[in-house]
């Protein structure tokens, strides 16, 4: 049930802490570990099959999260050659539980009344999609992780994907399971659109607080040194992306946006309408109708175009 307490966004993380294990189950090799690039304590989630190594919050299948956010945003990095699955189980305004996982493992789309199946491709630090399929022989380059890939902000439209494919309407979010194989920041919820690469000037001169749309939080941040682009280090994607009423059913990092200077990315759209086109665009984004043009530098542009690429849905209070 959704509550003011919740918003802007609530992150399951600080409330699970690796050292509190009474509020979930653990199964397997789970544990807290450091990394290098993030520079902070991760969730690390490793094993040899998804049922007997795995973190679910909260502790037990009669208990619920009772998330109402939107968004669901996932902090990851799947572990470099091996397999991962994560279910989120959600429930409808119909009374209904379905269940919406993903994983590298599975090879295509499946879908029931009940649940939701969707392969995951993961990306390399060399390129996009196109540079890991290549270099793979398994089909759609689905399959084990490349050896280096990066860590992932990963944004799920719970309310659209339950629209889009069962034609239900998203109550709340009930429960989580990552099962290995995955290094993993925190799980946050919110109904808010955080964009990477934006600070908190740039995005009240750009005008995006009254769409609903926000820079990433402090405790959502990955880090970045002075001169570095973000996403020259990390990936961020949002399934399903605006601009398409029937959303792709692989999730996946699709090709960079022009008006972002090649730093965006969205979910690979269908041939005969790409998200890389201005007229793939969504007029019904309410960041696609600002009102009015505001004057800024060619770099702060780049990244607040960034917003016309991958946000849509109601705007809701902004955390400033």
């Amino acid at each position: 049930v959704p509550s003011a307490w919740q918003h802007p966004y609530l992150n399951r993380g600080g409330h699970f802490r690796v050292e509190e294990w009474k509020r979930s189950t653990r199964e397997g090799d789970v544990g807290g570990g450091t990394d290098a690039r993030l520079k902070g304590t991760v969730y690390r989630i490793r094993g040899s099959l998804p049922t007997s190594s795995y973190l679910q919050l909260p502790r037990t299948g009669t208990q619920s999260l009772g998330l109402g956010g939107r968004y669901l945003y996932l902090l990851f990095k799947p572990v470099p050659r091996k397999n991962f699955v994560v279910h989120l189980d959600v429930a409808t305004e119909e009374k209904q539980v379905v269940r919406i996982s993903f994983s590298n493992v599975f090879k295509e789309f499946k879908s029931t009344a009940t649940w939701l199946q969707f392969p995951f491709v993961c990306g390399a630090a060399g390129g996009g999609v196109g540079d890991h399929a290549a270099r793979t022989s398994k089909r759609d380059g689905v399959g084990a992780a490349p050896a280096d890939v990066r860590w992932t902000c990963l944004v799920l439209d719970l309310h659209s994907i339950l629209s889009h494919y069962l034609e239900r309407r998203y109550s709340h979010l009930k429960s989580v399971k990552l099962c290995c194989n995955l290094l993993v920041k925190t799980i946050c919820t919110s109904d808010l659109v955080f964009i990477p690469g934006v600070t908190l000037s740039e995005a009240r001169r750009g005008g995006l607080a009254c769409h609903g749309v926000a820079p990433m939080p402090r405790e959502m941040a990955f880090p970045l040194s002075k001169g570095e682009n973000w996403h020259d280090l990390y990936d961020y994607i949002r399934f399903p992306s605006e601009g398409s009423k029937l959303p792709n059913n692989s999730i996946q990092k699709s090709c960079p946006g022009p008006a972002a200077g090649g730093e965006a990315s969205s979910f690979q759209k269908s041939p005969t309408r790409s998200s890389c086109h201005p007229s793939a665009q969504d007029p019904e984004d309410p960041v696609h109708r600002w009102a009015q043009p505001v004057t800024l530098t060619k770099a702060v542009h780049n990244r607040l175009s960034l917003a016309r690429q991958i946000t849509g849905g109601g705007g809701v209070s902004a955390p400033w």
